[in-house]
């Protein structure tokens, strides 16, 4: 069987499989066994496949067909430009989720020196690449970054891709703000936030591999925002920012949670589909 016919079968079992993006995953899957890259694939298609390749391939596609995420399968996942690996301790990283990044970048406080933290870390995807947009943009500022995650196996996994990035984040394994020590110039999560009702109808992909831990955000999906926003207010210093990734209909009600615990100057931002997805905040010590 040529390289090319093996592809061909694999984007066949996946589309019957019902998988949206068939093709690119069966490449995919083929670049990742292989080692080929398009150039090399354009140049070998029509060569013969090894019998331990095709077995190999083949053994990936039908992981793929059970609806097993790609990133899983290889280990994988892209976010702000960066690699980070990732399993099923962890979830995915999502592309709307670098706008939380980016909203940080952009209203870092004016000091020489700053303290985040990154709640609900996860792979610890939002905390590295905050820590490492920060030394990229702004050499001269001072700056520590943690991130805290109720699981161990993901902070395992965070610490796996500081290494892999060659950044310096401090991760710990904390039940919320149970071991946080000190106070931060910024804090930010993409914490738990679908409502449990909700999840029985999310994609294969999700509600069957990904951390159920990492999803459930209770009956309203605002049982994270609660407890995190009513802790801030100890460890955030004056004029701190809080934020939060949210679900499109979600602003509101997490608005009127900052409002109560005395935060100001609240913005909802939206992501490229026009869906809100960021809400920000400053905490004013003088209004508690």
């Amino acid at each position: 069987m040529k390289y090319r016919e093996l592809q061909a079968k694999g984007e066949d079992t996946l589309k019957a499989a019902g998988i949206d993006e068939y093709e690119i995953d069966a490449y995919e899957l083929l670049e990742y066994v292989t080692g080929m890259s398009k150039t090399d694939y354009l140049l070998r298609k029509m060569e013969e496949v090894p019998a331990e390749e095709a077995e190999r391939y083949m053994g990936l596609i039908y992981e793929r067909a059970s609806h097993k995420p790609l990133q899983y399968i290889t280990g994988k996942a892209y976010f702000c430009g960066h690699e980070f690996y990732v399993d099923s301790n962890v979830l995915i990283p999502r592309f709307d989720t670098e706008v939380l990044v980016e909203q940080a970048l952009l209203h870092l406080p004016k000091e020489k020196s700053l303290r985040v933290l990154d709640m609900c870390t996860g792979s610890g995807c939002i905390a590295i690449s905050v820590e490492l947009g920060i030394k990229e943009r702004h050499p001269d500022i001072d700056v520590e970054v943690f991130g805290a995650d109720i699981s161990p196996g993901a902070v395992d996994i965070a610490l796996k891709n500081n290494e892999l990035n060659r950044a310096s984040v401090r991760f710990l394994v904390s039940d919320l703000f149970d071991k946080i020590q000190g106070k931060y110039d910024i804090i930010l999560s993409n914490p738990p936030y679908i409502r449990k009702g909700d999840i029985e109808g999310l994609m294969p992909e999700v509600k069957d591999f990904e951390p159920m831990s990492a999803l459930d955000g209770t009956e309203d999906g605002l049982y994270f925002y609660r407890e995190i926003t009513k802790a801030a207010v100890r460890y955030l210093n004056e004029e701190g920012l809080l934020l939060y990734e949210i679900g499109f209909d979600q602003g509101e009600d997490v608005m009127k949670i900052m409002k109560n615990k005395g935060f100001t100057d609240i913005q909802i931002i939206k992501d490229l589909a026009g869906l809100d997805r960021v809400i920000m905040a400053k905490l004013e010590i003088e209004g508690l």
